[in-house]
């Protein structure tokens, strides 16, 4: 009996996990320092197969983050993606060119390179030039001697808007929103999360400018609401008193 079970033993020891090569690895990650006094960074590299880069940036509400690609494989993009975020991207690549836009929240945005499905599942290879830049004002928030903070977090306050989910049914439903405050004015982020993303308006002046959305967004008022609505139907209803405080 012990022979038998010291035989079982050794053949479970010899079989490859199930699991194994069947999920690609994370992308590799390297972080973007821009030279003193630059405000923007050049970077070549090589990619080959699904061994995805990300280049990782640090840049504030306010700015705006600018992103070229040059490659030799016409298979070769890069993504977006705001911070927090493994895979839900606020630009892709394929859907053209380069990228210029204004962010929304601070923290480590990262600016993925990789190689289209079917060039990766040849293990094809690319050689690129990524250009990478920050620039303008950041809008930092309000320190809490001037709006406290709701304890424990980074935000002024929080309350609950109607709201259009993502990826949803697409009916109108309570969300909680929370609003770091950057002015006196009406500027501020707000932050909803949702079901596999976390939504970030950027208000200046009480007006909707920047998201961490890939979809275009518009907005409409009625009286002292701002409703902001995202082409798949997405939405939410901002009153003024969240981002402009008591």
């Amino acid at each position: 009996m012990r022979t038998l079970l010291a035989a079982a033993a050794a053949v479970l020891v010899l079989l490859p996990p199930m699991t194994a090569g069947a999920q690609p690895a994370p992308p590799r990650q390297e972080r973007v320092a821009f030279a003193k006094g630059a405000s923007s960074a050049t970077i070549k590299g090589q990619l080959k197969g699904d061994a995805d880069v990300d280049y990782v940036v640090g840049a504030s509400a306010g700015q705006t983050l600018s992103v070229s690609l040059k490659g030799s494989n016409r298979s070769n993009y890069f993504n977006v993606l705001p911070p927090g975020s493994a895979d839900v991207a606020m630009h892709v690549g394929q859907d053209g060119g380069p990228y210029t836009g204004m962010l929304p929240t601070d923290g480590d945005y990262k600016v993925r390179v990789y190689l289209m499905r079917n060039a990766a599942r040849r293990n094809e290879a690319s050689d690129y030039t990524l250009t990478i830049s920050v620039t303008g004002k950041a809008l930092p928030p309000l320190p809490a001697s001037k709006d406290a903070l709701v304890p424990g977090t980074p935000f002024h306050a929080s309350a609950s808007v109607k709201c259009v989910r993502p990826y949803g049914d697409g009916k109108p439903q309570p969300c909680e929103a929370f609003v770091i405050r950057r002015g006196r004015d009406g500027t501020a982020t707000v932050e909803i999360p949702t079901t596999g993303v976390k939504r970030r308006i950027l208000f200046l002046g009480g007006k909707p400018v920047a998201s961490d959305s890939s979809e275009k967004m518009t907005f409409t008022r009625s009286g002292d609401v701002t409703t902001v609505k995202f082409e798949s139907g997405e939405s939410y209803e901002i009153f003024d008193a969240l981002i402009i405080g008591g």
